[in-house]
């Protein structure tokens, strides 16, 4: 990322110890793949957002079979590349697949690297002894890729508990490993319920680990409780200690709404966030508007086991005898 930092409409923090300035605003990748939105719309949401100084990009190498990914990767090119942070995810859990589906996503992004790269949807408290196995596991192959120049920096991603969260990093901690960021759901409604804020939130703070903020709106449905706006949404998100808060964008008109909210920031005081979290209480309570929590509708690998790639092979040799 070459491009200088210049847009006064979009506020810049940095990720963690890296020393990278990211946007405020994230672009999340899943949505340009919709099927209301089309290849020409993805591309003018991609470039407008980046025009505009939404330089950090999300994605995935299983959002939409793949789609997702080829459309940004068109969109970075013409001299794009060089003025994002981009990122994509593996949900690979084994050393082989993981390195598989990096060069999957490095292929459909048209890039030679990514900024950063995380392991997807930890949502198992399997999972992490699985990535971070020193021989067969997916942050060996991560690790390699580091070392060939293929990707900058390494994270993980999860929405499911934040004890989940806890144990990924005590995990890595156990195995001599740090990584850069980690991403999770962070709204107005993760509050009350099963909180990643009030439970990882302090520990990425205090280790410099990069905040990236996800959901903020819960793909809309925080909205249908009524409870609050979507600016409200984007505030409270914004008024955490999260490096970016990355956000799902399907139109232009959502596009504004996001520029909207980042140009018209500034902090906001005690009284204010317990006015909207006092709004929010009763509807947040069971998890009723944050689905990934509380059901399998967001778990991509439960549906597809075969991502994650075989188990180590003590695993195996243990369930032969």
């Amino acid at each position: 990322m070459t491009e200088s930092l210049k847009h006064s409409e979009m506020p810049y923090r940095t990720l963690g110890k890296t020393g990278e300035r990211v946007s405020a605003i994230g672009l999340g990748g899943w949505h340009l793949a919709l099927p209301h939105v089309d290849e020409r719309l993805a591309e003018r949401i991609i470039r407008g957002a980046i025009d505009r100084g939404i330089n950090f990009m999300d994605n995935s190498w299983d959002y939409n079979e793949g789609a997702s990914e080829i459309r940004m990767g068109k969109a970075l090119r013409d001299g794009y590349r060089d003025k994002v942070f981009l990122m994509t995810k593996i949900d690979g859990r084994s050393r082989s697949e993981a390195a598989k589906q990096l060069d999957e996503s490095l292929r459909r992004l048209q890039v030679d690297h990514l900024d950063l790269i995380q392991h997807h949807e930890v949502i198992r408290f399997e999972d992490p002894d699985r990535m971070f196995d020193p021989d067969e596991g997916a942050h060996a192959a991560l690790l390699e890729a580091q070392k060939a120049g293929k990707v900058r920096y390494i994270g993980f991603t999860g929405h499911k508990d934040p004890r989940i969260h806890l144990y990924t990093l005590e995990v890595a901690a156990a195995r001599g490993q740090r990584v850069d960021a980690v991403q999770m759901p962070l709204n107005v409604m993760d509050a009350h319920f099963r909180s990643f804020e009030k439970l990882v939130l302090p520990e990425l703070v205090k280790n410099e680990i990069g905040v990236l903020g996800m959901k903020p709106l819960a793909n809309g449905r925080i909205l249908d409780s009524g409870a609050v706006t979507a600016t409200e949404c984007l505030r409270y998100a914004l008024n955490l200690p999260a490096s970016v808060v990355i956000t799902g964008i399907d139109s232009m008109e959502i596009l504004e709404q996001a520029f909207e909210a980042a140009r018209r920031f500034r902090p906001m005081g005690g009284a204010e966030v317990s006015r909207l979290l006092e709004k929010t209480e009763k509807a947040a309570a069971r998890g009723a508007f944050e689905l990934f929590k509380t059901s399998s509708l967001y778990d991509a690998t439960a549906s597809h086991p075969q991502w994650l790639g075989e188990e180590p092979g003590w695993v195996q040799q243990t369930i032969r005898a």
